[in-house]
């Protein structure tokens, strides 16, 4: 029997990385993530699935973030019963974030309700908190670096990848075949996590192509970031940070603790407001098993790699809008990071006129967002039904991303042991994804192509 591997996203896109995998009467689900980005892709999400979710025999999910695990509850919806497999730091993070996910998606159909903002009379959510809740209770998490079974003649294997807390690589061995996905490929020599660990290539390896035509820029991180805090506290000004709740959030913190102890930056709060990131630290905490050497040395010298110092955590509401009256210096990080919604769009109305303060984006902000719009210099930016000037420094500190360049994903590859039969460049945008295949045929030898969008391929 044929081992057949179907592309159900991040296949022309860069966004909802799903891969079946099909051998005889087995069908088992290599992440299910949702669609995000341009409406064409949005709207697959609201699309009838192109398979019977009630059929899949078991899920494997390389990592927690949303394009990768955000349409777990609403398989679930659909008839999704199969175990759902993965490292125990994503079964941690995937809790926190569909929950979260599925709260965002009734509070959308709400909102699109009230305000009469839908092609619907009454506009549903996609799934709801207690289909995330349901969903849930599906996860089996196991053991990094072991080969577990997961069907009769299956087994799996997940390797760390240190993307975020959690993320892996997975090994599948299936019909006589081996199966490597990447999921998504960290950075190395980051703090925090290991770098990404080498695997042994088979049949087929699916590799994530994110940033698989360029290189990060930076490489004077915290030199960036010492000036721009430098410049603000000079002016008695506030450091508002849009951060990613996952990953970012403790990165940042990180570098935080350390510009603090070298007494590079002053001895300003650092307020976290966001529950998300409250939460996501606290299960970086709890996982220092994946940590790297430098955070290792951290705890054994009784050191925390995320404690800073005059750091505080705000969760309630009410907490967060006491923050607008405080007039004195601090690094205020609030989620979301692009911009998209939460509680950062309230501190950027409040405190984006007032030009003592500084806006230090540390992430991508997709073209035509709030976030490109104020990185290019508009003098006015639209926050909550306002249209509200902009007097504040607007800054980026670049080479934060969690996901390797070019060089880095060709690093892994020639890291790895074997040579694999085919490759598959997977999770780009097309001229990324391209532009890897071209090189890993070049550079290394190997016979690489671009799938399409709900192309099958026998292994």
């Amino acid at each position: 029997m044929d081992v057949r591997v179907t592309f159900l996203g991040a296949a022309g896109t860069v966004t909802g990385s799903t891969y079946l995998v099909s051998w005889g009467n087995i069908r088992i689900l290599v992440d299910c993530g949702i669609f995000q980005g341009e409406r064409s892709w949005r709207e697959k999400n609201w699309q009838p699935p192109h398979f019977d979710p009630a059929s899949i025999d078991a899920v494997l999910l390389t990592h927690a973030h949303v394009d990768h695990v955000g349409m777990l509850p609403r398989y679930y919806k659909l008839g999704l019963r199969a175990p759902v497999l993965c490292s125990p730091g994503t079964a941690d993070l995937a809790k926190l974030l569909l929950l979260d996910s599925g709260r965002l998606q009734e509070e959308e159909a709400a909102f699109r309700s009230k305000h009469k903002r839908s092609r619907h009379d009454s506009p549903l959510p996609l799934y709801t908190e207690d289909d995330a809740k349901s969903a849930l209770e599906l996860l089996k998490p196991g053991p990094i670096n072991t080969r577990i079974p997961v069907l009769d003649g299956v087994t799996a294997e997940w390797s760390l990848m240190g993307h975020i807390l959690g993320a892996c690589s997975i090994t599948l061995h299936i019909g006589g075949k081996k199966i490597v996905f990447s999921g998504d490929v960290g950075r190395y020599s980051e703090p925090i996590l290991v770098d990404p660990q080498p695997v042994d290539m088979g049949d087929l390896l699916l590799i994530e192509s994110t940033y698989g035509d360029r290189l990060h820029e930076g490489g004077h991180l915290q030199d960036e970031m010492a000036d721009i805090i430098n410049r603000t506290y000079r002016r008695r000004g506030i450091v508002i940070i849009p951060s990613f709740a996952v990953g970012r959030t403790q990165t940042l913190l990180y570098y935080l603790r350390e510009l603090k102890a070298a007494e590079r930056i002053p001895d300003v709060p650092v307020i976290i407001d966001s529950p998300m990131a409250s939460d996501a630290t606290a299960i970086y905490r709890h996982h220092p098993q994946e940590y790297d050497e430098r955070s290792k040395e951290l705890l054994q010298r009784g050191l925390q790699p995320f404690t800073v110092p005059k750091m505080f955590f705000t969760r309630e509401r009410e907490e967060s809008i006491k923050l607008n009256s405080i007039e004195e210096p601090m690094i205020l990080i609030s989620a979301s990071g692009m911009l998209s919604g939460g509680r950062i769009l309230h501190h950027l109305k409040h405190r984006v006129s007032d030009k003592r303060n500084s806006v230090m984006f540390v992430g991508y902000q997709p073209p035509g967002s709030r976030g490109d719009w104020l990185k290019r210099g508009n003098k006015t930016v639209r926050l909550l039904g306002e249209e509200v000037p902009v007097n504040a420094e607007i800054c980026e500190v670049s080479g934060l991303s969690a996901h390797a360049d070019r060089d880095e994903l060709l690093r892994w590859c020639r890291a790895c042991s074997g040579t694999p039969g085919r490759v598959a460049v997977v999770h780009g945008e097309p001229d990324s994804a391209r532009h890897l295949s071209e090189l890993l045929g070049k550079e290394l030898g190997w016979n690489s192509f671009v799938p399409g969008y709900l192309d099958t391929i026998t292994v």
